[in-house]
C-alpha cells in the first residue's frame, strides 16, 4: 500500500478520535456543570447589585423595633410628573422595569436611572423623583421595613 494513503487513513482515524474526544470532553463539561449547579441548589443568578450603601453613600441602615415586613410594589410615574420631597425611613431597593427617571438628592445632586439598573435609595437625603421624559417610568420597588415603620416620609 503506499505511504499517501496510510497516511490518509491514519489522518482520517486520527481526525475520528479527536472528534470523539472533544465531544466526550465537552459532554464531561456539560455534566459536571449541570451536577455542581444541582448539588448547590442554584440557579443561573446575575447578581444586579451588591452593596452596603445607599445611591448617595449612606450605609444602609434596617429597623430595630417591630416585625419584620418586607413590600413589594411596582411604581409607575407617568410622563412630565415628579414626586415630592421624601425620605425613605426603611432600606428601599430599586429596579428601573422601563425608562428613565431623574431624582434630585437637593445638594447631592442629581442622578438619572435608566431601565435595568438597580439601586439602594437614598434613606435620610431628602430626595423626588422626577420622570422628564415621554413615556411612563416603572420601578420594582422592595421595601426592607418593619411593622410600625412607615417605608416613606413626606420632607415638611
Amino acid at each position: 500500500m503506499p505511504i499517501n494513503m496510510m497516511a490518509g487513513r491514519n489522518c482520517r482515524k486520527f481526525r475520528h478520535f479527536t472528534q470523539r474526544l472533544t465531544a466526550g470532553i465537552l459532554l464531561l463539561a456539560s455534566l459536571t456543570t449541570t451536577a455542581l449547579a444541582h448539588d448547590q441548589g442554584y440557579y443561573p443568578v446575575q447578581e444586579l447589585l451588591v452593596t452596603g450603601k445607599t445611591v448617595v453613600g449612606e450605609n444602609i441602615q434596617y429597623p430595630t423595633t417591630g416585625a419584620p415586613k418586607i413590600t413589594v410594589a411596582v411604581v409607575t410615574v407617568a410622563p412630565g410628573t415628579s414626586a415630592a420631597f421624601h425620605r425613605h425611613p426603611v432600606p428601599l431597593v430599586a429596579y428601573i422595569l422601563e425608562g428613565e427617571l431623574t431624582v434630585d438628592y437637593g445638594d447631592k445632586g442629581l442622578k438619572t436611572f435608566r431601565q435595568g439598573d438597580a439601586l439602594v435609595e437614598a434613606m435620610n437625603v431628602p430626595h423626588r423623583g422626577v420622570n422628564m421624559g415621554t413615556n411612563i417610568v416603572k420601578l420594582l420597588a422592595v421595601y426592607v421595613g418593619a411593622e410600625g415603620s412607615a417605608n416613606t416620609a413626606m420632607e415638611k
